[in-house]
């Protein structure tokens, strides 16, 4: 018989899919989202200034729950979640209220089971990921630390693998230009510390990118030039989020 820890992980995964599967361009964007935090919450544990908040049981909690982060979305209507093309301003509120939406359901749950730490931490997650660091995110506008530090990790997370995955309005992106677009980021959308610990996860972060590949994620060949003058290269266009 599975051990309660492991019908709790289960349980998340499965409810965690449930809301997944209405998004048909998600691919294996769960189980990377898992990995990255973990990897990036190992980075952290590292710092000396980290490693009593980000303990082994914190690390265990951030693989368990990031893959609730995006659990509000079962509320938003196949018109908007699904629409092919870009979202109009009226139908992007209506996108960006996801985040009150899993944070009231994971709230509802937490009032039942009050010494739950993992719904707490899922919680700050679905309500804090699309939160920046200089205060210009969503739902709140939260700045620096007021932001849970769970959300702020599941944020780059997320963030990096929007970049690296196809999307109807995008190709994927080289894990080069997203390491760069995210270096440039530090301290607007994202916590310095965690860019650090990004980097400094660099390699494992290309292994879990391999490990759950999926087949459209993969950036097209670059056009090779008929004459031998320089490419001239596109702006690239940082996606919201």
């Amino acid at each position: 018989m599975c051990s309660r820890s492991k019908r709790a992980r289960v349980a998340i995964f499965a409810l965690a899919k449930l809301a997944e599967s209405r998004d048909p361009e998600t691919g294996r964007h769960l189980e990377r989202v898992q990995c990255y935090s973990r990897a990036l919450a190992h980075q952290l544990a590292k710092m000396p200034e980290m490693a009593e908040q980000v303990d082994p049981e914190y690390i265990r909690l951030i693989y368990l729950t990031s893959p609730l982060h995006d659990i509000g979305k079962v509320a938003i209507p196949d018109a908007v979640l699904r629409k092919p093309g870009k979202l109009t301003d009226a139908e992007f509120a209506i996108m960006k209220s996801h985040t009150a939406y899993g944070a009231e359901t994971l709230e509802a749950a937490l009032v039942r089971f009050p010494d739950a730490r993992f719904l707490k931490i899922a919680r700050d997650i679905a309500a804090a990921h699309h939160e920046r660091w200089n205060g210009t995110g969503y739902p709140l506008g939260l700045a620096g630390e007021s932001i849970p530090l769970a959300a702020r990790i599941v944020a780059l997370a997320d963030v990096y693998d929007a970049l690296t995955s196809k999307r109807c309005y995008k190709e994927a992106f080289t894990h080069e230009v997203s390491r760069d677009l995210i270096e440039k980021d530090s301290g607007r959308h994202f916590d310095p510390r965690i860019v650090a610990a990004f980097l400094a996860a660099e390699q494992e972060f290309l292994d879990i990118k391999g490990r759950y590949r999926s087949d459209e994620d993969e950036p097209p060949p670059p056009k090779v030039p008929l004459l031998s003058y320089p490419a001239v290269q596109e702006p690239i266009v940082y996606p919201a989020f």
